[in-house]
């Protein structure tokens, strides 16, 4: 145990050590930058395997990496098909159109008032609700299939999406826009040449909040029925049946 304790601190003070180099952004010293993940990974890895050899700590509880990376090479065939299932057809598809779908609304939120001021405080009452409480719905319109996780994941995405895109359009100053009105600018040419370069730090701060979603949905919808494929059913399979390394 002194050891492993040892090693522990010395992989600590080396990646302390990479860590408060000078970041170079081109060249050598951009590798040297991954030094530190990488060595704070791979020791991280090493401290798991060696604390769950030595403590005999039960499969089911907790299972060594490298019983894990066994599991993956045994079941390649079958992950393809639940990563393909779940990320392609429910995420993907889902984050696509619930981000496209978002971001038209939003356009037709700037133009009128009553859309501003009817339809967001519904989206951020719908936005607040528990995927508990939508998924079973969404899984009886649609099916047990992916349409039905996509259904989910468009629920999930879009009204994060919609109210930072609207807060984007509506980030330009007042100067701006009467800078704009003086050259005569169409409400198109405003919008692309001034509104939508100011908004784009809000709609991907959206799509970086909406991407996390749309993977939880997709995973969670699968647990209010799927086929007997995908990353949430094989989930909650491999559980009850304690093949915690196929979970992991």
């Amino acid at each position: 145990m002194a050891a492993i304790v040892a090693i522990w601190l010395g992989a600590w003070m080396l990646v302390a050590q990479l860590a408060d180099r000078p970041r170079v952004a081109k060249g050598p010293g951009r590798l040297q930058g991954l030094l530190a993940p990488l060595t704070f990974g791979v020791t991280l890895l090493w401290l798991w395997e060696v604390t769950v050899r030595a403590l005999e700590v039960p499969r089911v509880i907790l299972p060594a990496p490298s019983a894990i990376w066994e599991r993956i090479l045994r079941s390649t065939d079958i992950l393809w098909v639940d990563f393909v299932q779940t990320f392609v057809k429910g995420a993907l598809s889902g984050f696509a159109i619930g981000v496209g779908a978002a971001i038209v609304f939003a356009l037709l939120v700037d133009r009128s008032d009553f859309l501003r001021r009817g339809l967001l405080p519904v989206g951020n009452f719908l936005a607040a609700l528990p995927i508990i409480g939508t998924a079973p719905i969404m899984v009886m319109w649609f099916g047990f299939d992916w349409p039905s996780k996509a259904a989910v994941v468009v629920a999930m995405v879009f009204f994060p999406m919609l109210v930072n895109t609207v807060q984007g359009l509506a980030a330009t100053e007042a100067m701006q826009r009467d800078l704009m009105r003086t050259y005569n600018a169409s409400w198109a040419q405003a919008l692309l040449k001034l509104r939508l370069p100011a908004a784009m730090p809000f709609i991907f701060n959206g799509l970086k909040i909406s991407s996390t979603l749309a993977l939880i949905g997709a995973i969670v919808a699968e647990f209010f029925g799927s086929p007997t494929r995908g990353m949430g059913f094989r989930i909650s399979t491999e559980v009850g049946r304690l093949q915690l390394d196929m979970v992991w």
